[in-house]
C-alpha cells in the first residue's frame, strides 16, 4: 500500500490537532466560558468542518496531480473559492447576530479558516514542487 499519498493528510491531521489544542487552551485561559457556550458553531465543529474540506481538497489535488500536474494550481484556486463560498454560508448566521460574544466568534471562525488555508497552500506548494 502506498502510504506516500496519505502523508499530506496525516500532516493536516497533526497540524489541525495542534491548532485545535492551542485554540482550546487560549479559550480556556482568556475567553469566558459563557461566550463559547453560546456560539452558533462550536470550536470542535468548525475544526472538523475545515479539516474535512481541507482533506477533500488535498485528496482531489493528489488525483489531479496524477492525471495532469499543470492543472493543480487551477484546481486549487477553484476548490479554495468553492470552500470560501461554503464557509460564507456557514458564517452568515454568525454575521447576522448582534451579541457581545459575536466578535469573538467571528474572529475564531476566521482564524480557523485562515489556519487551514495556510496548511492547504503549503501542501499545494509541496505538490507543485514535487513534479515527477
Amino acid at each position: 500500500m502506498n502510504l506516500e499519498k496519505f502523508k499530506s493528510i496525516f500532516a493536516l491531521l497533526v497540524l489541525g490537532t495542534i491548532g485545535f489544542i492551542i485554540h482550546k487552551l487560549l479559550f480556556y485561559f482568556f475567553v469566558p466560558k459563557i461566550y463559547e457556550e453560546d456560539f452558533v458553531y462550536s470550536i470542535p465543529l468548525l475544526y472538523f468542518f475545515f479539516f474535512f474540506f481541507s482533506a477533500m481538497l488535498i485528496l482531489i489535488l493528489d488525483k489531479v496531480k496524477q492525471k495532469n500536474i499543470n492543472s493543480v494550481g487551477f484546481t486549487f484556486l477553484f476548490l479554495t473559492t468553492l470552500k470560501m463560498v461554503i464557509a460564507y454560508v456557514f458564517l452568515k448566521p454568525i454575521l447576522t447576530l448582534n451579541h457581545p460574544k459575536t466578535p469573538t466568534e467571528k474572529m475564531s471562525f476566521f482564524i480557523i479558516f485562515i489556519y487551514f488555508l495556510i496548511i492547504e497552500t503549503l501542501v499545494t506548494i509541496r505538490i507543485l514542487n514535487n513534479k515527477q
